[in-house]
Parts: C-alpha cells; structure tokens; sequence
C-alpha cells in the first residue's frame, strides 16, 4: 500500500521537530557517494545531533576513491554500508545529495521521510519533506545554508568537509555554481582546514589511474566539439567523472560523453559546457527504454542495467543527433 503524508513540512526546523523521540534515523546518500554525497550527509548528521537527534549513515553500493577513503578516516565519519544495519520498516530515512524514487538511490526497506538534494528530480509525494534545488551546484551547499538558517555555527571539521564536497562538486567553483554555494563557501572558509581541504583537492588519483588516462587518449572519438569513449574493460564510475571533467579541459571540447562496462552494467559520465545543451536532458533521452540518465546541465551520468542491450555507435549517434538539433 502506497505510503500517505497527513502533513508535509516546510523547513529544517519542522523535519527536526518530526524527528524528535525516533529511534532510528538513517541519512543515506546517493548509491556510489562522492565527496559531496559524504560531506552532506556528515554535516546532516552533525546538524540532527546538535539538537540532541542520533542518526547513522549508510550507503549502498562502494566507497570506491581512495581520497574520498582518507577524508573519511581523517575526519571520523562514521558511515557504513547498509549490509551492517539490520533496518526495519519503522525506521526512518533521510535521502541526501539523491532523491527517492531514482535508479541511483536503492529503495532501503524504512520510510523514507526526507529527501535533500540538487539534482534535477520531481518531488516525491509520499515524503513528508522534501528541499530539492537544482539551481545549486553542491548539495553540502543546502545543508549549511541550513546552520545559517537556524543560528548554528558549522564546526571545523563540518565546514571542512563542505569546502571539500563543494569543490568536487563545482570543479573547484568553475562547473554550476549559484551564489548560494559562494555564500556557503566562504561562510565554511573562517572555520575551515584549508591545508587540509587542499591536500584532498590536489590528491585525488592514483598511479595506477593512470592506465585509464592512457586508454582515454588512445581512444577518445571527437565528432566537432563532441567527445565519446567507452571503457570496454571498465572503469569506476567516480574516475569516470574525473576523466570527463579531463577531456571537457580541451579548449576543442564542449559536451564529453564517456562510457564503462562494468560487469553486466554500462555506467555513464556526461559534461557540458553550452548553455544551449543539457546533459541531463540528452543522457535522460539517450537512454530512454534501455536505461537510466539524470543530473545537471552541465553535469550528468547513467546507467544501462543489462549491458546486451549496449550499443555504444547507436547511443553516440543519437547524443549527436540531438546535439545537433539543439544547436540548429
């Protein structure tokens, strides 16, 4: 039976106030968390427990970055895959820097009373509170605008962690940026590690990544200003992202799409620079009936759950083709 919200809440101090006396709050973010997902969910959590609520963190899915590892264990967040837990139906979930209902979030079997995120996504109707800015270019953004909301001062490992979370997310204030996330940034910068935000920013591949460079430049397919590779031996979907952002550096390039078969999954990396393009849009309608797209303009990603039904000329065909028509 499909879940009915009696009363919908309006703000940070209302979900706080619904929380009260729970005793299982679980903050989960998106499938796969990156920096930003983590520092979200760390500085929700924070948040909550400022106000006497306990939550835990989970996730679905792998911490796959080694820096994003280090961020963790150097800043003490305790989060935890899901298989630790053994949840129930009446505890309750927090969707952060993800939106229930997407591909990306796994359905986890409590309710779902919250989703925070900025993402391109519909507001789901069975979730008592929803805050959903896709004008934003990191959703650690929303979180501390939330401290300013209700008077709190963001501790120094919290605004750590939000610098960290919104420069990944931005590209270090160059991809999607709102003044909401300039405000949150330099509110975060008094009380910040920055020595610390810095050494993340700089550390943020490996050697052994280095193949996956190699493999790009050997393989990448250029039509115009368009870019596409596909990683037939895989390649995580973090790194992908950051091989995008790599190729969208060539001042040729405007719109990168870069692919990966990761087992019987096909997982997608999309960046764009014209504002008369969408990525999340042409991913969305590029894998319309065979899979799953979504994020931002100028950033995006996707998913083919069953890779037989791949064809990577078909899909890059079609991008260019909607490309194409978008700039007539």
């Amino acid at each position: 039976m499909a879940k009915v919200v009696k009363s919908y809440l309006h703000s940070i101090r209302d979900l706080i106030d619904f929380l009260r006396g729970e005793e299982y709050i679980f903050i989960q973010p998106h499938n796969f968390p990156d920096h930003d997902a983590v520092a979200t969910a760390y500085g929700l959590q924070w948040l909550l427990d400022h106000f006497g609520i306990k939550s835990h963190l989970v996730y679905e899915g792998d911490i796959q970055r080694d820096s994003l590892k280090q961020f963790i264990k150097d800043l003490n967040i305790d989060i935890r895959h899901i298989n630790e837990y053994e949840m129930v139906e009446e505890d309750k979930i927090i969707n952060v820097d993800g939106c229930k209902g997407n591909k990306n979030v796994t359905d986890l079997i409590g309710d779902e009373v919250g989703v925070i995120d900025h993402h391109i996504a519909r507001s789901p109707e069975d979730v008592e509170f929803a805050d959903i800015r896709s004008e934003i270019g990191a959703c650690a953004t929303i979180i501390a605008s939330y401290y300013e909301e209700l008077g709190v001062v963001i501790p120094k490992d919290v605004a750590t962690a939000f610098m960290i979370g919104i420069n990944m997310d931005t590209s270090m204030l160059t991809r999607g940026v709102h003044t909401e996330d300039l405000r949150a940034y330099f509110r975060c910068y008094e009380n910040a590690d920055f020595v610390y935000v810095n050494w993340i920013l700089r550390n943020y591949i490996r050697i052994e990544d280095l193949d996956f460079y190699h493999y790009v430049i050997e393989n990448i397919r250029y039509i115009d200003n368009i870019a596409f590779c596909h990683f037939a031996d895989g390649c995580s979907q973090n790194l992908l992202g950051i091989l995008a952002d790599f190729i969208l550096a060539l001042e040729e390039i405007d719109f990168v799409v870069l692919c990966a078969s990761n087992g019987n999954k096909v997982n997608f990396s999309v960046r764009n620079e014209l504002d008369e393009w969408d990525a999340s849009k042409i991913i969305r309608i590029a894998l319309q009936g065979i899979g799953f797209g979504g994020g931002h303009s100028v950033m995006a990603g996707g998913v083919i759950n069953d890779s037989s039904k791949f064809d990577k000329d078909a899909i890059c065909n079609r991008i260019i083709d909607m490309l194409k028509e978008d700039s007539a």
